[in-house]
């Protein structure tokens, strides 16, 4: 499973690590709120292990705004000392499926992610919808008023990116690192694949989704754009 552990507390991010990632498990650490919550919105995890008590933004609104602005369906399971009712109670509002109270079992979390992670995949999968273009994740199938779209790996990964950021511009250095991770190309092979993906998603159709933010990044809207 891939797990985002959002902890500012490095002896227990190392803890969570040091049983995880021998069993196979892939790991991504944030230590502070907006870190967390930039991750959270820009990759795909399997579940999420979110401290309350963070610096920057507290693991509270995290999840709000993972469930607000990124309509994120992925489990989360709250970690934290705190353990009167009313607190557990905040955390499900806030959007948690699962609480774990501090100290724990790293034993015990690896069996309560799991079932997180079973659980959500008896629900069916969420599919993105702007304006008239869709995909779907699990699929990979990809409409734009009803018409399939042919699309490669890389332009999939591209637009499953921007089409669940609609609220923000998402920058090159996002997109490049979600694409090739640490690798990166030498040349500007980004804007290649902007041009190719308009040129299957807004190119046949009057209203233009994709928009670029010079200087910025992109950005897919489902108003009509001049660009």
């Amino acid at each position: 499973m891939k797990v985002l552990v959002i902890e500012d507390n490095r002896d227990i991010a190392a803890n969570i690590a040091d049983y995880l990632e021998p069993k196979g498990h892939v790991l991504d650490f944030a230590a502070t709120g907006p870190h967390g919550l930039k991750l959270a919105l820009s990759e795909r995890y399997d579940v999420i292990v979110l401290d309350i008590m963070l610096p920057g933004l507290n693991g509270m609104e995290v999840c709000r705004r993972l469930r607000n602005e990124g309509s994120n369906d992925v489990p989360v399971l709250m970690l934290t000392a705190r353990d009167q009712l009313d607190d557990k109670l905040e955390g499900f509002q806030a959007g948690a499926d699962d609480y774990l109270v501090k100290p724990f079992s790293v034993k015990e979390l690896e069996v309560r992610l799991q079932a997180l992670i079973k659980r959500g995949s008896f629900h069916t999968p969420r599919t993105l919808i702007v304006g008239d273009l869709q995909y779907d994740p699990q699929t990979l199938a990809a409409t734009r008023a009803g018409e399939l779209l042919e699309l490669n790996p890389v332009q999939r990964k591209v637009l499953e990116l921007l089409m669940r950021n609609t609220h923000r511009v998402v920058t090159r250095e996002e997109l490049e690192h979600h694409i090739w991770g640490d690798t990166l190309p030498d040349n500007d092979v980004l804007r290649m694949h902007i041009y190719s993906l308009r040129n299957v998603v807004d190119k046949p159709f009057s209203n233009k989704l994709i928009q670029t933010i010079h200087g910025s990044g992109y950005r897919l809207v489902a108003e009509p754009s001049t660009q």
